[in-house]
């Protein structure tokens, strides 16, 4: 039978890390969101939250879940994650992406990714089918699996708790990497593109896409943001702080220059707050997205009232990901 990894279920920001009667709380990692297919013909896939095939970006993880025995088949949700030095670095998974595969070997090889699986899609059997069930009946099934076959790393079984004291504990780990919590109902189904799980991030970051830069393409200085609106218009949310080089670099590789088309052509951009002088900006193809710190601060018009530092690059995102303009529920 021929079948399909789904869209990957969602989650809805909120400012409140309690954990409810009825559900379970899960470390929320830094990582690239991924499901992973593997039939039992030993043909593995692993795509992103965006529908990207990611399998030839992580070849120790497509080598360990072709490796298991004949007959296993499986699709897991879960998160990428490379470890360095006793922490969580994003940071390493940024470059495995639009690589040559000769390229991801060596990065593979040098920072191996792991595996983070935390829900059970599919299972070998005749109910192969788990999305239907409740998430208490497809958490059992996961760690059955992991037991079943001993699964060493790059595998990792992500952490649950109903314990509110134990979710409370796993807050501190933003030492480590960890960004927050992530709630599940227990009774719950999987339910692909549906944000009926919840997060709580600890970090202030939210996330933006990319506009137009200061100074030049060649050379940006800072980053102008926006968000769509309702309307599917792209508005102007703010400007971030000077972006360090590395940053900088970054987005020279991923910005394209923008057409006559782009929204926001003519219009004239402010150097700083309280002044009419013009800002020299290039717009770029607004398809970038970036996480920024920022504060909840808005003027009248919504956008954010102090420049934002821009913490990093999303390129596991797109501009559909970002929360609305003006929705200061998705910072926190």
């Amino acid at each position: 039978m021929v079948w399909t990894l789904p869209e990957p279920m969602l989650a809805e920001p909120v400012n409140n890390p309690a954990l409810p009667p009825g559900w379970a709380a899960e470390p929320k990692w830094d990582g690239y969101r991924a499901l992973l297919a593997r039939y039992a013909d030993g043909r593995v896939i692993i795509r992103s939250r965006r529908g990207t095939d990611m399998t030839a970006a992580f070849p120790e993880i497509t080598r360990a879940a072709a490796s298991l025995p004949a007959g296993v088949e499986f699709a897991m949700d879960g998160e990428l994650v490379v470890w360095e030095e006793g922490r969580v670095a994003f940071e390493r998974l940024q470059g495995r992406l639009n690589r040559t595969a000769a390229t991801a070997a060596r990065m593979a090889a040098q920072w191996p990714a792991h595996y983070v699986a935390f829900d059970l899609l599919r299972l070998n059997g005749t109910d192969s089918d788990l999305t239907a069930k409740p998430y208490a009946a497809r958490r059992a099934a996961l760690e059955q699996l992991f037991a079943d076959h001993a699964l060493p790393p790059p595998w990792t079984l992500c952490p649950s708790t109903t314990d509110p004291a134990a979710a409370a504990e796993w807050l501190d780990w933003s030492a480590v990497g960890m960004e927050g919590l992530v709630l599940k109902n227990l009774r719950g189904a999987y339910r692909p593109a549906t944000r009926a799980w919840r997060k709580y991030r600890v970090a202030h970051t939210t996330d933006a896409v990319i506009g137009a830069v200061s100074r030049s393409l060649a050379d940006p200085a800072t980053a102008l943001l926006g968000r769509y609106d309702q309307a599917g218009r792209l508005r102007y949310a703010g400007r971030s702080t000077v972006l360090s080089r590395p940053l900088a670099a970054a987005l020279r590789a991923q910005l394209s220059p923008a057409g006559e088309e782009h929204p926001w052509t003519g219009r004239t951009f402010s150097a700083s707050w309280g002044t009419k002088a013009a800002l020299t900006v290039a717009l770029v193809v607004p398809e970038a997205v970036v996480e920024v710190r920022a504060d909840v601060s808005r003027d009248g018009a919504g956008r954010w009232r102090h420049p934002v530092k821009v913490v990093r690059l999303r390129d596991d995102l797109a501009p559909a990901d970002v929360p609305l303009f003006g929705d200061d529920t998705a910072a926190g």
